[in-house]
């Protein structure tokens, strides 16, 4: 089961590697939130036609390293997911009785993320929008959540995080899930470009002023939709800001 690759809850774990026998899979193109055009040009069109349709490109699930790991994150507390998809991570959180906020830059993923909202009964605030233009307020979050959101280059990675970290209130939680570049060996999703991936010691660099919970390295095989499937190279984080 899934949920048996994610490393197991509890110290701090750095570099565990836990390998698995690789499925035959497709490989997959880049991820609708890790777009290679700018924001809001070509890109948005790009992923607004593969959002066209009634399937959920990753499915209706919740990634899983965030649902096992979402313990960590304040009950009922307020939370951002960044660049959001279809919802599945929001409206999973807001199940759990989070108050939910989340954009994405696709407005076709964004109303297929309203609709699965209704049908699961819960509230989100969903709002379409790129990282660059999104109003990021400090201190507003006790978490912030991203998952596979490898869209941006160096430079306009490290503004994003600094975003991320703004977002948080003291005591607030980060969490993030994402490809590692050996990814580039399985291509079973994520960015094709390694300046895009992420290593622990990048992580580890980038929220030095957090104090990290968990950051490790492993592989698993995805089953998230049409477009994360098989073995894949990922790293989870989960930090909390003083």
């Amino acid at each position: 089961m899934l949920q048996d690759a994610v490393p197991t809850a509890g110290r701090p774990q750095t570099h565990k590697r836990q390998m698995h026998v690789q499925p035959s899979s497709p490989t997959n193109p880049t991820s609708p939130t890790s777009p290679t055009s700018p924001p809001f040009g070509d890109g948005a069109a790009t992923w607004n036609r593969r959002f066209q349709g009634d399937d959920y490109l990753f499915g209706r699930e919740p990634n899983e390293y965030l649902r096992v790991r979402a313990s960590h994150l304040r009950p009922g507390g307020r939370v951002l997911c960044v660049a959001d998809g279809e919802g599945r991570n929001s409206v999973w959180l807001a199940q759990q009785g989070f108050e939910v906020e989340a954009f994405d830059f696709a407005d076709v993923a964004v109303a297929k993320a309203r609709r699965l909202a209704e049908e699961a009964g819960v509230s989100v605030a969903l709002h379409v929008s790129d990282c660059e233009r999104w109003a990021w307020r400090a201190q507003a979050y006790d978490a912030v959540v991203g998952v596979f959101f490898q869209f941006a280059a160096p430079a306009q990675r490290e503004v994003l995080f600094r975003q991320m970290v703004t977002a948080l209130k003291p005591g607030g939680h980060l969490l993030i899930q994402g490809y590692t570049p050996r990814q580039l060996e399985f291509r079973t999703g994520g960015p094709g470009d390694a300046a895009h991936l992420y290593t622990p010691e990048l992580l580890r660099k980038s929220f030095a002023d957090l104090d990290i919970i968990e950051l490790v390295e492993y592989d698993a095989a995805l089953n998230e939709g049409a477009r994360h499937v098989g073995m894949s190279a990922l790293v989870g984080l989960v930090a909390q800001k003083r």
